[in-house]
């Protein structure tokens, strides 16, 4: 699964930049991306070209009822199959961009947060799927789901499975709106393990409630052992 992720201003508009997008002055950087906030994004729009939005963290089909159950990941193995996942994979595929992304080791009843970036510290993209729907007002309600992949050797001893990372050529093709699924399915491995560097971070992010830059500090003295910070979405 991926649940948390982390994004910087100044990150965002050199993905922007690269992309061919004006960066966003009134984005502000965020520590702890969480289910049901608005995430910036970049999909391709109707008339072909590369529009950046804002999607909610959670995608629900617009055949699904209002209250039904919203979808944060989506299993990459699944992605032709499943009717919540099916058509948008065809149609309607998005960018995520990340300055990384956190996953929890479990230790006993701990859940312990880890850190994943770029060994360079540069910023990337994750692959996405985005829905919309009508709202009785007229306007759409956009959402949005990470895909995700089998784990790479670093992630394995943490967690069983990982986001689809996209690099610059990978993300050109992601939101090519005539590519096929036979050639979107070479996008959907495990990121090679020399790509990513992890570290454990404070478990103060726990809590989606907190999102400043105390998130990335290492773990606090005694986290290890004492009790642990629950891990909560709202």
């Amino acid at each position: 699964m991926c649940t948390r992720y982390f994004l910087l201003k100044d990150q965002l508009a050199e993905i922007f930049r690269a992309l061919g997008l004006e960066p966003r002055a009134s984005f502000v950087s965020r520590y702890n991306l969480a289910p049901g906030q608005y995430l910036p994004a970049i999909r391709t729009s109707a008339a072909g070209t590369r529009a950046a939005v804002e999607l909610s963290w959670g995608l629900l089909p617009a055949w699904a009822a209002a209250d039904g159950t919203r979808q944060t990941n989506a299993r990459a193995e699944t992605l032709e199959a499943k009717p919540s996942f099916r058509d948008a994979y065809r149609q309607r595929r998005c960018l995520l961009p990340a300055s990384g992304f956190y996953e929890w080791e479990k230790r006993d009843r701990a859940r312990l947060p880890w850190a994943f970036q770029r060994p360079d510290g540069r910023p990337f993209c994750l692959a996405g799927l985005w829905e919309s729907r009508p709202l009785p007002d007229g306007r759409a309600f956009e959402t949005c789901a990470i895909v995700t992949t089998t784990p790479n050797g670093l992630m394995q001893p943490i967690h069983h499975r990982m986001p689809v990372i996209l690099g610059a050529d990978q993300a050109a093709r992601w939101l090519d709106p005539q590519a096929r699924p036979e050639q979107l399915a070479p996008l959907l491995r495990p990121v090679p393990d020399d790509r990513l560097a992890a570290r454990r971070v404070s478990t103060r992010m726990n809590r989606a409630a907190v999102d400043d830059a105390a998130c990335l500090l290492p773990p606090e003295p005694g986290s290890e052992s004492g009790p642990q910070t629950r891990l909560e979405f709202a």
